[in-house]
């Protein structure tokens, strides 16, 4: 029994996602010819070419693993690992003064011009030894 599971599952897998996509390919062709002709003005899509938007979506936005709980949302593990190690060696006093300026920066996430993209709030808070002073 087993083993003749084994066997089948590379066969089952394969048109099991075959058909997932398939039906999710048609859901998305219905939406969009049913909606966006008569709200944008767009022509109507094949199933093909509904398939092609589904995929192309999934590689540019992800394909859904979900946040983790916790404060790291979503980050990598070898970035919470960085993050909690650096805030095991703070201080107490560090340690609010790197809570309220996270708690600042996501309250007010478009006020930095930017959003905050491509900063990395922990480094505000490195010890004065790192620093240099």
């Amino acid at each position: 029994m087993k083993r003749s599971f084994y066997k089948a599952r590379f066969i089952l897998f394969p048109i099991g996602a075959a058909a997932i996509l398939a039906l999710i390919s048609f859901v998305v062709m219905q939406l969009w010819n049913n909606l966006l002709p008569a709200i944008l003005h767009v022509g109507a899509i094949t199933f093909w070419q509904a398939m092609g938007i589904f995929v192309l979506c999934k590689i540019l936005f992800g394909f859904g693993k979900g946040s983790k709980p916790g404060w790291a949302r979503g980050g990598s593990p070898w970035m919470r690992k960085r993050m909690e190690e650096r805030f095991k060696n703070m201080s107490p006093e560090e340690k609010e003064k790197f809570k309220a300026k996270i708690k600042d920066r996501m309250c007010n996430w478009d006020h930095h011009g930017h959003g905050g993209f491509g900063r990395r709030p922990w480094d505000d808070f490195a010890s004065t030894e790192e620093k240099g002073e």
